[in-house]
């Protein structure tokens, strides 16, 4: 089975990518969705550990732990040292599942990818990659951003440019999202045919 890993800074579209994998019938998973789950899970009694009061209800609160750590950006080392382990693990059993049922190729979605210094073992690397200023005005756009919490993100990221460079496959996303599927498409057909041949 080949494995695809899919990442990209932030803003670029690597959901809208996934999902175009999705469509082909690709088994798919994203690393986000992930700690969603486990800041409702497996990762809430670490993380509250960490940061006391962070915590509402058995869930972690996203907003509580975004100021917590941007009063303290050195918070972000501590946290991904417990969180990351959960999800490469989490990851590791979506690949072995989808290998056991006999799928060609799974795609994962690693925001990260680059910057965690992790083998993945990903036998391929697509990176969505955007205009910068289009960038800034889609992180802009979200729900309580700020330039302050915008400069912060990035300052975290590989700059787009270096990612690219790293890449097997690139996908421009500001193309409208059926030129964006059928170019998906056309890569799983590659690389299902790469399977075949060996």
């Amino acid at each position: 089975m080949r494995r695809v890993g899919i990442t990209g800074s932030i803003a670029t579209g690597k959901s809208t990518l996934l999902a175009a994998f999705g469509k082909c019938g690709v088994p798919v998973f994203s690393a986000d969705e992930a700690v969603v789950q486990l800041y409702s899970g497996a990762a809430v009694g670490p993380v509250e550990a960490l940061f006391p009061g962070v915590a509402n209800n058995g869930v972690i609160d996203r907003a509580a732990l975004a100021r917590r750590l941007a009063a303290d950006p050195s918070g972000f080392k501590r946290l991904e040292a417990i969180v990351h382990p959960l999800v490469r693990s989490a990851i590791a059993e979506f690949l072995d599942e989808a290998e056991a049922e006999g799928h060609a190729l799974a795609a994962v979605e690693v925001p990260l990818l680059f910057e965690s210094g992790h083998d993945y073992v990903f036998d391929t690397i697509a990176v969505t990659h955007v205009d910068e200023a289009v960038q800034r005005q889609r992180i802009m756009a979200r729900p309580g951003m700020t330039v302050e919490k915008m400069e912060t993100l990035l300052a975290r990221q590989m700059p787009q440019a270096e990612k690219k460079e790293r890449a097997d496959w690139l996908f421009e996303t500001t193309a409208p999202i059926p030129v964006i599927e059928a170019e998906v498409a056309e890569l799983v057909r590659k690389l299902r045919a790469k399977r075949q041949d060996g």
